[in-house]
């Protein structure tokens, strides 16, 4: 027994195993068009109006259709009872009429006997009705049991047309009549000898026959005229109902056109405006709403063109004289350098606050000449001169190169320089002199707010070998939130109350992200108060590959976030 159940378990396993795949692949095969019905019915507020307005008229007309039907439906039953009602009652007071006339009858010696008298009652009575009833007369089991030996009692049911009076008329009516003289009704199945069948109105009466006994006529009124009726009555409610949910579907659809492609039209205009072709506008028709929101939306546009163009003006200005100043001021700062050196080199023959001043002043020069170099390198990205030198190169030699020039400025500062993930080659093709000025950026800057802590350099190769990134972490000041995303503006700072010890231009951050553009790459920034930043530079190992990723995180693993979550796990 137990082997028995092991194989049926492990047949059902089998067959859901198997069942299995094939739900996956209708899955699959569903999800495409499934997601673009999704797609659509969030993006067309027209489809969503007018399947709206189709659901509720349709739910509408279902409800008043079925309230309809049901009302015409007890309207016909119930004037097909009173009529049944009435002509029953008619015929149950002529039968006994009859049988009272048959008494005298039978004084006089000219009595029927009962068999052709019920013949003669039944076929009476179902003259009148034109085939719209039966009438149907069963002896009672009140007879006297010796009734029929004496030829007194019906011999058999007596019917007017060819009916079933075993599975038309049920036990429990023939019981009750025998219980209760007074007239029972009853809804059933009237099935004729040739076994059709129909709904209908059973009425019956415990009545006398003339000669005293006993016996139930029946009156069988079939719903087939009503059932007509009340299909017409229905094929006419669906129909209109059809044609009421299509109108309204069409009205829907019509209105809401008149709406959303106003609407539509204003986005596309308004979509081509942002991608720079200012001179599009709505046409406009009409003094309506939407005519009023045409010009409204014209009018928005005329003034947004009016106001890029100047901003542009002012930006294309402000560019120019960003680089017009600076290599103007290339001139006489060379000349001024040349001169500075000498005073340099003969400090030793001055005084020592002259000395120093000499000393002030080449460095200020040095700071100088950065920024001009800062801008004159924005100014390049700005006019979309910047040039890409690429060539293979490895990350480790750009980092170990950048790591020996600042090492003495993290000396002087009280922390250590420490690199990581270097042993393994980390080869992209870049151009060297780039991003060996966006490592030194972010390694400068992460000195400079390090707080005197050390500074890490990770390097790390994605597992497909399509992208490179390098990241720098420090653990001083770090970034409150929201200054991850300003901290490349230009000329930005995170305390604007601290010093420059190592000479920055505010303008370092924003030159190494446009560097990491250059490169069809991301440069990114994390950072938590009182806890350090780390900024992650990430580019693709060929020219004008796609990143996916970046094989190193942007938080660190000892951040506190991250530490916090171990600890509560």
């Amino acid at each position: 027994m137990w082997w028995h159940s092991s194989r049926l378990l492990s047949d059902g396993v089998a067959t859901g195993s198997r069942a299995q795949p094939a739900i996956r692949i209708f899955g699959r095969w569903a999800r495409g068009p499934l997601l673009s019905v999704m797609r659509l019915w969030r993006r067309n507020i027209q489809l969503r109006v007018v399947a709206s307005t189709l659901l509720l008229s349709m739910a509408v007309v279902l409800v008043l259709g079925v309230v309809v039907i049901g009302q015409v439906r007890n309207g016909l039953l119930e004037a097909k009872r009173q009529t049944a009602q009435s002509q029953a009652d008619g015929g149950f007071r002529v039968a006994r009429e009859m049988a009272t006339a048959d008494d005298g009858r039978a004084g006089a010696g000219q009595a029927v006997d009962a068999a052709t008298w019920t013949t003669d009652v039944v076929q009476q009575l179902a003259s009148g009705g034109q085939g719209v009833f039966m009438v149907v007369a069963l002896p009672s089991e009140l007879s006297p049991p010796f009734a029929e030996d004496r030829g007194f009692a019906p011999r058999g049911p007596r019917v007017s047309q060819a009916v079933n009076t075993d599975l038309s008329i049920s036990e429990e009516m023939r019981e009750a009549l025998d219980d209760d003289p007074e007239t029972h009704r009853q809804y059933g199945t009237i099935v004729r000898q040739d076994g059709t069948s129909e709904a209908g109105l059973i009425l019956g009466r415990r009545l006398t026959d003339n000669q005293g006994n006993q016996y139930q006529l029946y009156y069988l009124f079939p719903f087939g005229q009503e059932e007509k009726s009340l299909s017409l009555v229905t094929g006419t409610i669906a129909t209109a109902g059809l044609f009421v949910v299509a109108l309204l579907g069409a009205i829907a659809w019509l209105v809401v056109r008149q709406v959303v492609t106003p609407v539509r039209m204003a986005a596309g205009i308004a979509e081509r405006l942002a991608a720079g072709r200012l001179q599009e506008r709505m046409k406009v028709s009409g003094e309506d709403d939407i005519a009023r929101l045409g010009e409204s939306f014209n009018k928005m546009a005329r003034n947004l063109q009016t106001q890029i163009q100047q901003l542009e003006e002012l930006s294309r200005m402000q560019r120019r004289f960003v680089s017009d100043v600076s290599h103007e001021l290339r001139t006489p700062l060379t000349t001024v350098r040349m001169a500075a050196d000498v005073i340099h080199e003969a400090r030793g023959e001055f005084d020592p606050a002259t000395a120093r001043s000499a000393e002030l002043l080449l460095s200020q020069l040095d700071r100088f000449e950065l920024l001009l170099g800062d801008l004159l390198e924005i100014s390049r990205f700005d006019a979309g001169a910047a040039h890409l030198e690429a060539e293979p190169t490895d990350l480790r030699d750009v980092v170990h190169r950048v790591v020996e020039g600042v090492e003495s400025l993290a000396e002087r500062r009280g922390g250590r320089l420490l690199v990581r993930g270097d042993a393994r080659p980390s080869v992209a093709e870049v151009d060297p002199r780039r991003i060996e000025r966006v490592v030194r950026n972010l390694v400068v800057n992460a000195i400079e707010h390090g707080e005197g802590r050390d500074v890490v350099v990770r390097l790390a190769v994605a597992p497909d070998g399509d992208a490179v990134a390098v990241a720098v972490r420090d653990y001083g000041i770090g970034l409150r939130p929201g200054q991850a995303d300003q901290v490349f503006s230009r000329f930005w700072r995170a305390d604007p109350a601290r010093a420059r010890t190592t000479g920055g231009t505010g303008l370092g951050l924003s030159i190494a992200l446009e560097d990491a553009h250059l490169h069809g790459g991301r440069l990114e920034a994390w950072g938590e108060h009182g806890g350090g930043a780390q900024f992650r530079l990430t580019l693709p190992t060929t020219v004008g590959g796609a990143l996916r990723g970046s094989p190193l995180p942007l938080e660190p693993a000892d951040s506190r976030a991250r530490r916090m979550a171990l600890i509560h796990i």
